[in-house]
């Protein structure tokens, strides 16, 4: 064991020193273009020849050395001198921001470069080892319709019935807002008390609120564990509804290790982001949030370091015991919390297949709302519980936290890159001591290796230049956010993110405005660029490189402007695609159908008559459907609101009608019993376009999203009369 562990120690060393060799080995600048271009066919023709294993660690490690040599070469020889602190202040600043993603890139490398294959399935073993589980589901103030579609299928969940307790968690109607002296809120809190108590009582769940706000939603899941006492608990976010199959696939792992504190599953929308709905790619790239839980999670969960994300998660009562329950010093609760109980010695489980399916936020401004949240939250994290050195935690899971903690530091170098070509082409500082054939020979190298590099890590989950827009599109308000939580990390609260909002008319986000003024800055910057080629010939290789850069810059900007572009939707609630063969009753006769798509609204029906058109829009009717995984045949109420006929068929729009526990039930079994049309709806969209082919596709959703971005500034400029604005309104509605 002894020869073995210095023979390991000294093959690292000898890696080592080659690689140091390597990295500083002088050569010129086209040596180092060639091989920087060779080192990235490499890479292509393993990733095209799919090899994995240790050929997939070989490509990563050929493109990491061209990485860290254009590190060695910005540190020893691009620097501006000190003794020009106009040039070298804002040029150190860049080199930070770069050295800031460099480490990143590494961190990343280490989480995901072997992420862990899909865990096998655990049964939960006999009636008598089934362990109680209590389900908690938190609210503030979300709407009871949303909360009696998730309690539904909470309630619905494929698990004997004496061994599940199902807890609404209020925040909205405590005794602090109920006698609150502001009247409105009062009565605002009573009314919400009253009804969501009626609504626990009908559908067999235990109504928790408590006497103060107090830690938000931390605190709200500690109430919930003074009251129940269940081995196990399920956390569900209010708009976050479970399959049937959700206990049954993950409570099973808990028999396997004692000192199991969580088994975490992902997050599934089925409701676009906003940019996704701006940009109309929901149905064909795959989600932001898939690269975190397709990808990072498996990678984290190899280290023993997949953490809590507030939902979709089990976890055991008596590990939350040992630290008093779940953290609240920041306000990511769910994180914090995850980071005590590993460095508590507890281990922790990444399931990866969708269990639930969520709601996204509506608006750009609610999304950046939400983001804020987590970057403050993650930074009062690093502040408060400091990973690197938390004591308890493993070398790697020290690695894996960082990596999730200094990820929200992204803004402070994503404004530096946008903004070091304006500093030269403007103000012709000198922040970048290179000529243009060095800056292409190493800084080109360096992309198109990074790129690919990316492509590796990510592939199917991430397709090129997406992570740059989302990141570009946040920096602009998270930037002050996360400066705020640098400055006085204990100033950020707790925010609900609004989830029922819905966009009935086209228009221009309401904070919006700074993409269009850096678009205008970057337009002059372009201009400016062409202007200094043809007045200063003696330094056009410099200004060429620097207006490419700006031209990059340009691009992220104009798709930026779609992305903040909010399209109106003709429906208030995503439709979820579904195949289920139903019969519909009009007039008192029953016809044969299939169920279409439905929402958490309403359902689109196709029917084998072609003469109902006679039908009236508005008159009430019934359908019937087998309930999932089972042989029962299950009634809802609907209310028919359109009817089309062609080929023989009729399609029928319906608005749900509930009136009692079991119409919710039924809704519920409808849109969320079956979570294999969650990750089939994953898998339709999960294809590696490649670096090339996916930087063509960036181009071309940049090129069409700008114009559409500069349509709706125009339009906003112009003034419309209220008959327009009333037209469009209906026209979205109708």
């Amino acid at each position: 064991m002894v020869f073995a562990g210095i023979r390991t120690t000294l093959i690292w060393l000898v890696v080592l020193a080659c690689l140091l060799v390597t990295v500083t080995l002088p050569v010129n600048m086209q040596t180092q273009l060639i091989a920087g271009f060779v080192v990235f066919s490499i890479m292509a023709a393993i990733k095209m020849l799919k090899a994995t294993g240790t050929w997939r660690l070989v490509a990563l490690a050929l493109g990491m050395t061209i990485i860290l040599r254009y590190v060695y070469w910005r540190t020893t020889s691009t620097l501006p001198p000190l003794n020009q602190p106009q040039d070298f202040i804002p040029g150190f600043l860049l080199y930070l921001a770069e050295i800031y993603n460099v480490m990143m890139l590494l961190l990343s490398l280490f989480v995901v470069a072997m992420p862990l294959p899909s865990r096998p399935f655990r049964t939960i073993g006999t009636l008598e080892q089934i362990p109680q589980v209590d389900v908690f589901v938190p609210t503030y103030n979300e709407d009871a319709t949303l909360l009696a579609n998730t309690l539904s299928a909470a309630k619905a969940m494929d698990y004997p019935h004496d061994k599940v307790q199902v807890w609404l968690l209020d925040d909205g109607g405590t005794d602090q807002k109920r006698n609150s002296n502001n009247l409105v809120e009062a009565k605002t809190a009573v009314a919400r008390y009253t009804q969501l108590h009626e609504l626990c009582e009908e559908l067999g769940v235990r109504y928790l609120t408590r006497e103060r706000n107090e830690h938000a939603k931390a605190g709200n899941l500690n109430n919930g564990m003074k009251h129940s006492t269940g081995e196990l608990i399920a956390v569900f976010d209010a708009d976050h509804a479970p399959a049937r199959e959700f206990l049954t696939e993950t409570v099973g792992y808990f028999a396997d290790d004692p000192k199991l504190f969580l088994v975490q599953t992902p997050h599934f929308f089925i409701n676009p982001d906003p940019i996704e709905r701006n940009l109309r790619t929901f149905e064909h790239m795959p989600s932001e949030n898939e690269m975190f839980y397709g990808i990072i999670q498996r990678g984290l969960d190899k280290w023993n370091a997949s953490f809590f994300c507030g939902s979709a998660a089990v976890l055991r009562r008596e590990a939350l015991e040992t630290t008093h329950g779940f953290s609240g010093i920041s306000i990511t609760e769910d994180c914090e919390t995850a980071l005590e109980l590993h460095a508590s010695g507890w281990n922790s489980v990444y399931v990866d297949r969708p269990l639930v399916a969520g709601l996204q936020p509506a608006t750009f401004a609610s999304f950046i709302g939400q983001r804020s949240r987590w970057a403050q939250g993650m930074i009062q994290i690093l502040m408060f519980r400091f990973p690197p050195l938390k004591r308890g935690l493993t070398v790697a899971q020290r690695l894996c936290y960082m990596s999730s903690t200094l990820f929200w530091l992204f803004p402070f170098s994503r404004t530096m890159f946008l903004f070091a070509p304006l500093f030269y082409l403007f103000f012709d500082l000198k922040i970048f001591t290179a000529s243009g054939g060095e800056f292409l020979a190493y800084t080109l190298a360096y992309m198109l290796v990074n790129l690919m590099i990316q492509n590796y890590l990510f592939g199917s989950f991430r397709w090129p230049w997406i992570s740059e827009l989302y990141e570009y599109v946040q920096t602009i308000h998270l930037l002050p956010a996360v400066t705020s939580a640098l400055i006085n990390p204990r100033k950020p609260s707790f925010k609900v993110t609004a989830k029922d909002e819905s966009i009935k008319v086209s228009r221009l986000s309401e904070i919006s405005r700074p993409f269009f003024v850096i678009f205008a800055v970057q337009i002059i910057a372009l201009a400016l660029t062409i202007y200094r080629v043809y007045a200063e010939p003696y330094k056009a290789d410099i200004t060429l490189v620097v207006g490419g850069w700006n031209v990059f810059n340009l691009i992220l900007s104009g798709c930026a402007l779609g992305a903040v572009s909010e399209r109106g939707e003709r429906q208030s609630s995503r439709r979820v695609q579904v195949q289920r063969r139903c019969q519909i009753q009009l007039n008192d006769v029953w016809h044969d159908g299939w169920i279409e798509n439905v929402s958490v609204n309403g359902a689109a029906l196709r029917v084998f008559n072609d003469e109902l058109h006679a039908i009236d829009r508005g008159s009430d009717a019934l359908i019937r459907f087998q309930i999932d995984g089972d042989t029962e045949m299950a009634t809802l109420p609907v209310n028919i609101r359109d009817i089309q006929t062609a080929d023989k068929l009729t399609r029928i729009g319906c608005k749900y009608a509930p009136t009692s526990a079991h119409d919710h039930r039924m809704i519920a079994d409808l849109i969320f019993a079956n979570a294999d049309q969650w990750t089939q709806f994953q898998q339709s969209r999960r294809r590696n376009p490649g670096v090339i082919r996916g930087t063509l596709q960036f181009l071309s959703l940049s090129a069409y999203q700008t114009s559409r971005g500069l349509v709706y500034l125009f339009r906003s400029l112009r003034p419309e009369s209220e008959a327009e604005k009333t037209k469009q309104a209906e026209g979205v509605q109708a």
